[in-house]
């Protein structure tokens, strides 16, 4: 599937772009031959390691890879608007514009340069985001809990380790009282990551940190990460909860494990097997990585739902095709029921579309507050 569509992009470009523009013939062949290879990028991936998830190239080769692939996309967009144009204009003066080629390396340009922009906005340590959230029934010993939540690191060979050394310094330095991780922490097998994954060990919170597993994790050896990351001092919430304490206050976190588990012969998600037997009186927050069932959620009780997955849309406007694939949750803070909800953006994404536009990264600072 993947060699079908980026496919169709290429021949767009080829034929829209490459073929009309007045250079020599082994010029706009060569240009033909390199974006061609750009638009393989997924199978050159799988050749590398076996998984379209892993590409195991130098991270320069992997950034320029994106890059290219970003400007075929964008400029395959750009070629259909403008052919789009030009229909329209046909309709209503019964002539059809000529395509200046002016107009074609315009677009050619800003595909480019709009393509390294989000690339390079992607691949960042990403900004600190701060927001806080008034739960229902919080106890006043809880009001200003801090809470980080980490959510598709993906830590590849576009995120490595030194990008995870740089991303645990940022996160604590600000002494969160607890770190969540809501799944997707890697792209690779164990052998690859361990070294690129061993900074993690370094995260610091007053209560710990509490994570999950999200559905990348199923494409690999996802029960030799899950122990290795148990052994890093991170709990892994499996439908299960874990309660913090403060005097006589009490604060259930939840998570159950991704969607895809119970597929890949692991136990799937359960949320009344989460919560059997958390104090009823507590107010819940739930760690699934996917937000698509947050309407069970909600009636099940849950105050506040934290996930991720869909990496905030990536692109403002493709993130609304993303957010139908996903019950019409993509990104930030929503309302549902009596339930709130946080999709985080992502502190990286998957290194097999590394793009950002318009939907930033984000390393979120959570702050709840008493309601009422």
């Amino acid at each position: 599937m993947f060699k079908l569509v980026t496919g169709l992009l290429w021949l767009i470009v080829l034929v829209r772009f490459i073929l009309p523009l007045p250079w020599p013939w082994w010029v706009k062949a060569l240009l033909a031959l390199v974006l061609l290879i750009a638009s393989q990028y997924h199978y050159f991936s799988r050749l590398s390691s076996g998984s379209v998830f892993s590409p195991e190239f130098p991270r320069p080769l992997v950034i320029a890879f994106n890059v290219l692939f970003g400007t075929i996309l964008l400029l395959a967009v750009f070629m259909l608007a403008i052919d789009a144009a030009s229909l329209i204009v046909l309709v209503f003066t019964g002539d059809l514009p000529a395509f200046a080629t002016e107009l074609r390396y315009v677009a050619g340009l800003a595909a480019l340069a709009l393509s390294a922009f989000g690339v390079n906005r992607a691949i960042i340590v990403p900004p600190l985001k701060e927001i806080e959230i008034a739960i229902p029934g919080l106890d006043a010993a809880f009001d200003g809990y801090t809470v980080v939540q980490l959510t598709d690191l993906h830590i590849s060979r576009l995120f490595p380790a030194a990008w995870t050394a740089a991303m645990v310094v940022k996160t604590n330095r600000l002494e969160p009282d607890l770190i969540v991780i809501t799944g997707d922490f890697i792209d690779g097998s164990l052998d690859h990551r361990r070294d690129d994954i061993e900074p993690l060990r370094g995260l610091r919170a007053r209560d710990g940190i509490l994570a999950i597993s999200g559905n990348h994790e199923y494409f690999f050896d996802a029960e030799g990460f899950l122990q290795h990351f148990e052994a890093m001092d991170m709990r892994l919430l499996s439908n299960s909860h874990a309660v913090i304490e403060r005097g006589h206050a009490k604060l259930v976190v939840a998570g159950i494990p991704d969607r895809s588990a119970g597929r890949n012969g692991f136990e799937a998600p359960d949320l009344g097997v989460a919560l059997r037997d958390a104090p009823v009186e507590a107010p819940v927050i739930l760690l699934d990585h996917q937000p698509m069932q947050a309407q069970q959620a909600a009636e099940a009780g849950v105050a506040l739902q934290l996930s991720g997955h869909t990496h905030g849309g990536m692109i403002r406007g493709m993130d609304r095709l993303l957010a139908r694939a996903n019950n019409g949750f993509v990104s930030g803070l929503y309302q549902v029921g009596p339930m709130q909800l946080y999709v985080n953006n992502g502190t990286a994404l998957w290194p097999g579309f590394a793009l950002r536009l318009g939907r930033p990264a984000e390393l979120t600072r959570i702050t709840l507050r008493r309601k009422g």
